[in-house]
């Protein structure tokens, strides 16, 4: 014979719950792997912030830095140090960077990198008994025009950097491959 839902057991028998009961095991297991998944959460979720967050960070407006006054700029090219803010996600810092800027016939400004296209170190401008109206690098003997085109040991030109002229100061922003070769 079937029971009815709204039938009264007989006696001796448990009343049939609609709800099923959780053991003392499935309680603990529950309660235990939420509060672990909830320990390993956080720190997921912090790592996870500190790799995406400077990413979300607003992005400076101009690349350029104010490096010399146009009336500084003559026709042989001159060593000018500058420093640029550098962020690197959370580090923050201003490294100290050189360039050779000078005035071409043509009156147009331009700036060239020191670093050598051979194998990186700095190069100088017409070393005496080296290499006269010439960039020379003194590790290894390459050599350059004015206009930063290779002529020994280096295989490409030294690199320029972008210029722009305001107020009567120059500017110098990011670094390119040599336009002017």
């Amino acid at each position: 014979m079937s029971e009815h839902p709204n039938q009264h057991p007989k006696e001796g028998q448990q009343p049939k719950s609609k709800m099923r009961e959780m053991s003392r095991r499935q309680f603990l297991n529950y309660t235990l792997g939420g509060t672990g998944g909830f320990l390993i959460g956080i720190p997921l979720v912090w790592n996870l912030r500190f790799a995406i967050d400077p990413l979300l960070q607003a992005k400076s407006q101009s690349n350029y830095v104010k490096v010399a006054e146009v009336s500084e700029i003559t026709s042989t090219p001159t060593r000018f140090k500058f420093q640029v803010e550098q962020v690197d996600g959370w580090y923050y810092s201003k490294p100290e960077m050189e360039a050779w800027i000078a005035k071409a016939p043509d009156g147009t400004i331009y700036a060239l990198s020191p670093k050598c296209k051979h194998l990186g170190c700095v190069v100088s401008w017409a070393p005496e008994g080296q290499a006269p109206n010439e960039f020379y690098c003194p590790c290894h003997g390459a050599r350059y025009t004015i206009d930063g085109k290779e002529l020994a040991v280096a295989s490409a030109p030294l690199d320029e950097y972008e210029v722009m002229l305001q107020d009567g100061f120059v500017y110098l922003g990011p670094i390119k491959a040599n336009t002017r070769v």
